[in-house]
């Protein structure tokens, strides 16, 4: 099928490749939607910190995460080319129309993943950068080349990346990696798994089709909306945890409470959603809720942390 499809995305490159790449199609390459929530937990980490950082290399600090998150997209959509192909919510990005070259995207994510690093080790810190260089090897190397293709844990084990841009903020002002930004780290960790099954239970076909063994493909729609209740039943003492450490205040913590129960309670009706259902209303509903969780939460820490200040 890869071999099939990979022929496939050479005619559509050869297609439309006369009109030229155009900067937003550079910027697809980033994924932006995902690097701005990568962005706020990284802003978020930073915040939350002790200590004090320079609004400059503040600043600083946060463009070296959103480059090393968009880098690294970018490598994921250059080896990605050929399930993206064949997928309705990938079809659409650069390389597979044909308008940048794989060759161009690779070396476009490997530049600015090694400028991102070396300017947040020159500018901020070296355990800021080392941080950051593990969350773009751990996504590229170990999410996207070993585990993606290969097992239902993708999600799980692969999810690591992700997580990394609140403590990557934290070691920014502090230059150190400690128990309050392992929380955080935790958190995103625990919330991802939920929040990708969800979209996987409706996009299970398209998964199927690319050779993506994940978990509703593998295991079924039924055993992937336990786990689904498993892990936002884990995630909801996570969601405590900077309150329970004193990194936020009883504010966090009502609020985290709060969201916590509605993500519970996401996943109890996904669980109870009719199996024959077609259109997997509740778990679309859970994956957009799952997304203002994790931007509420860690909206709610900088809330918090900042009217300590005030």
């Amino acid at each position: 099928m890869v071999d099939v499809t990979l022929d496939r995305t050479a005619r559509t490159a050869a297609a439309e490749a006369e009109g030229g790449a155009t900067w937003q199609d550079y910027l697809a390459l980033l994924k932006p939607r995902v690097m701005t929530l990568v962005v706020f937990t990284g802003i978020a980490g930073l915040i939350a910190a002790p200590g004090h950082l320079h609004p400059v290399l503040a600043a600083t600090a946060v463009l070296c995460i959103a480059v090393g998150a968009g880098a690294a997209g970018a490598i994921n959509m250059w080896y990605d080319r050929d399930i993206d192909a064949v997928m309705s919510r990938t079809c659409g990005r650069p390389i597979v129309r044909g308008r940048i070259a794989p060759s161009e995207a690779l070396a476009f994510g490997v530049f600015l993943s090694v400028a991102s690093v070396l300017v947040m080790g020159l500018a901020v810190n070296w355990v800021a950068a080392l941080v950051l260089a593990s969350a773009s090897a751990f996504y590229v190397f170990v999410y996207t080349i070993w585990l993606k293709r290969r097992t239902p844990q993708n999600i799980v084990i692969g999810g690591a990346a992700g997580s990394f841009p609140p403590m990557i903020g934290w070691a920014a002002v502090t230059g150190d990696v400690s128990v309050p930004s392992m929380l955080l780290f935790a958190l995103i960790f625990m919330w991802t798994p939920p929040h990708f099954w969800a979209l996987a239970l409706f996009r299970s076909e398209e998964y199927a089709k690319a050779g993506v063994p994940m978990l509703p493909v593998v295991s079924g729609a039924r055993e992937t909306k336990r786990q689904m209740l498993a892990y936002t039943l884990a995630l909801f003492p996570l969601g405590l945890g900077p309150w329970l450490v004193g990194t936020a205040g009883l504010t966090y913590g009502i609020g985290a409470a709060l969201l916590g129960a509605l993500f519970i309670l996401c996943a109890v009706r996904v669980l109870r959603e009719d199996g024959a259902a077609t259109n997997h209303r509740a778990a679309k509903q859970m994956f957009g809720y799952s997304i203002f969780y994790l931007f509420a939460i860690f909206g709610l820490l900088i809330v918090d942390h900042t009217a300590v200040h005030f």
